[in-house]
């Protein structure tokens, strides 16, 4: 979509006693947003209610529709996805919240698909309530791999210039190595090398990736994967022009800060990744899925059944996590744009290197 306009924010509403809802009516009862893009929450008005009823200090209000070629760009948009009311019970893993949760997230990735909307943004999910004959995913990412019919998406976080990717993603640690191979690791970093630029306007991304086994395996003596499988990948990769280096003794190497000289890192497993992004991030990450023709974003943390209802969420990452979903929608129109038109690229980067010495001069 061209930027020009509004983009269309689709929200869902994630597991019905999570935080998700009380983060929903946190970010959007500040009506500064409204500028920037036009939301629509999947989800119902009982639940809006609910939760609106226990945070009388914001002011969060909205129009109903059904037809989202009605909405209103003044104003929240909220699409009900159902009509009947539910039994809402803060911080209680039920079928139920698992059950309205996914039937948020089903209307929303189907106006997804249908470019009713430009971008979406989910609230956290519990992987094991959602768990249906109709809904059998480990969570969102593998989900949204099924339903865009891609070969395969990369589970991205990011806090600024830091991002960290993941081989497998949701996977029991004796299933990891099962799970790895040289064209795994290949087709993600292409993912990842394209998303960079294509997502986060990189020309010439650098991608650092992170060894299985403690010190990347030692030439081989703790473990062969380095020089069987990921040493073989990287290679591969750079003689296809990327510019891939490691593998990384993953133990050593968010302590010396080296995550800071690549424009991303692939780490091998969850927690590998996951553990330092979070504990260095402080919460103001976001999770996104790259390798999709659409754009999700969504905040880096659960349901948070411990604090829901209570008032106490932070929303910092959800806020982000909106802010993001507009920064890439545009990203990627620029990117789209400029490959129509190479014209347009080269005129942009000479218009650039004459501002940065014009500011040089001064």
């Amino acid at each position: 979509m061209n930027p020009a306009n509004k983009p269309i924010i689709g929200v869902t509403c994630g597991d019905l006693n999570g935080i998700g809802t009380e983060l929903i009516i946190k970010v959007f009862s500040d009506s500064r947003i409204l500028e920037l893009c036009t939301p629509v929450i999947f989800a119902s008005n009982k639940v809006l209610n609910f939760y609106r009823k226990a945070l009388p200090e914001f002011n969060f209000n909205w129009q109903n529709i059904k037809d989202l070629s009605r909405l209103n760009a003044k104003q929240m948009n909220i699409y009900n996805c159902w009509e009947e009311d539910v039994n809402i019970t803060p911080g209680q893993l039920t079928d139920v919240g698992g059950k309205y949760a996914v039937r948020s997230l089903q209307a929303a990735v189907h106006s997804l698909k249908q470019n009713q909307i430009d971008g979406l943004v989910t609230a956290p999910i519990h992987k094991k309530n959602v768990q249906s004959a109709e809904f059998n995913y480990t969570g969102h990412t593998p989900f949204l791999k099924s339903f865009f019919g891609v070969n395969d998406v990369v589970m991205l976080l990011f806090a600024n210039e830091f991002r960290v990717a993941l081989v497998t993603e949701h996977v029991p640690v004796n299933e990891v190595t099962a799970n790895i191979s040289k064209e795994i690791i290949l087709r993600k970093l292409n993912i990842l090398n394209e998303s960079l630029k294509k997502d986060f306007g990189i020309d010439k991304p650098k991608i650092a990736v992170l060894g299985l086994n403690p010190h990347a395996g030692d030439e081989g003596l703790i473990g062969k994967e380095e020089e069987t499988i990921i040493k073989p990948a990287i290679k591969e990769a750079k003689q296809n022009n990327m510019l891939v280096t490691g593998p990384f003794s993953a133990d050593s190497f968010f302590a010396k800060q080296y995550h800071g000289r690549f424009d991303a890192v692939l780490a091998m497993y969850h927690d590998q990744g996951l553990v330092p992004f979070k504990t260095l991030t402080s919460g103001e990450g976001v999770n996104y899925t790259a390798g999709l023709p659409v754009i999700r974003t969504s905040p880096d943390h659960g349901t948070a059944f411990d604090i829901a209802g209570k008032g106490k969420a932070d929303e910092s990452s959800f806020r982000t996590a909106v802010f993001e979903c507009l920064n890439i929608i545009n990203r990627r129109y620029e990117y789209e744009e400029s490959h129509k038109n190479p014209l347009k690229k080269i005129t942009s980067a000479i218009l650039a290197n004459q501002e940065d010495e014009r500011i040089e001069e001064n």
